[in-house]
């Protein structure tokens, strides 16, 4: 039997092209997703051309039963998990200055993008250390954070705030289960090209012409993706809790 992914949003964009990246290196695939299973079909067609063997839950992370539904038909369909990537992220559905954030804005947000990653890897963390090691770890947990983490919007202070708790999510969790083989890291995505961004589009692409990321093009799902295969190697095994840029080095200071 395989090694097993369970990865959360991954019906389109960086999920996705995380499923289809670990689809290719041999991994059998789990995906929760909020959306109906239907609604993204011309993308989950892609993995039964693959000869992928795969299954897709539709649920919310926000949701407990959900979590828990998603680990128990893993375990059952494939016997483990070995990698869990939280994906799974909204950004506030109307951006509004700080001022005028709303409570219900941003617990939708922060529900999600910290709630949600939260718990799933708490839950997905309790069934990696009920199973055997395979090879030199027992698991590997990928946080898909963001750029917003340090960098602020007073437009989407919602967002930023989530992703600055993920941040130290990656910490607590990489901290405490170092220990049991399990490592704990964190990507860190600038402009990816993906539904997300559609709204700001011309923006970024404006920003990118004019030389504020040193890698001048948007980035994309796979170039992501294969950050997230690469540190679940079990090459990568003395290294925990860090994080990684993919930004086009945006994250770069420069006078």
């Amino acid at each position: 039997m395989g090694r097993v992914l369970a990865v959360t949003g991954g019906s389109r964009g960086i999920g996705f092209g995380i499923a289809k990246r670990f689809a290719e290196d041999g991994y059998q695939v789990a995906i929760l997703d909020i959306n109906a299973e239907a609604d993204y079909r011309f993308n989950l067609n892609i993995l039964d051309e693959m000869g992928a063997d795969w299954f897709y839950l539709q649920g919310d992370t926000r949701i407990r039963e959900d979590r828990e539904q998603f680990v128990s038909e893993i375990v059952a369909r494939f016997g483990r998990i070995d990698v869990l990537v939280n994906n799974a992220g909204v950004a506030p559905k109307v951006r509004t200055d700080v001022l005028d954030m709303t409570e219900e804005s941003f617990d939708y947000v922060v529900g999600t993008n910290l709630k949600g990653t939260m718990f799933m890897t708490q839950i997905v963390a309790k069934q990696m250390l009920r199973q055997e090691w395979t090879g030199v770890k027992r698991g590997t947990i990928v946080n898909i954070g963001s750029a917003s983490a340090t960098v602020s919007s007073s437009n989407r202070c919602e967002y930023c705030v989530s992703k600055a708790g993920v941040m130290m999510l990656t910490s607590v969790y990489a901290e405490r289960l170092a220990a049991e083989g399990i490592m704990v890291h964190e990507i860190r995505p600038g402009v990816i090209d993906t539904d997300m961004t559609k709204v700001v589009h011309e923006k970024y692409t404006r920003l990118i012409a004019e030389g504020q990321f040193p890698i001048a093009r948007w980035g994309t799902p796979e170039d992501v993706a294969s950050v997230v295969s690469v540190v679940c190697d079990d090459r990568y095994i003395y290294t925990t809790g860090n994080y990684i840029d993919v930004d086009g080095g945006f994250h770069i200071r420069k006078l």
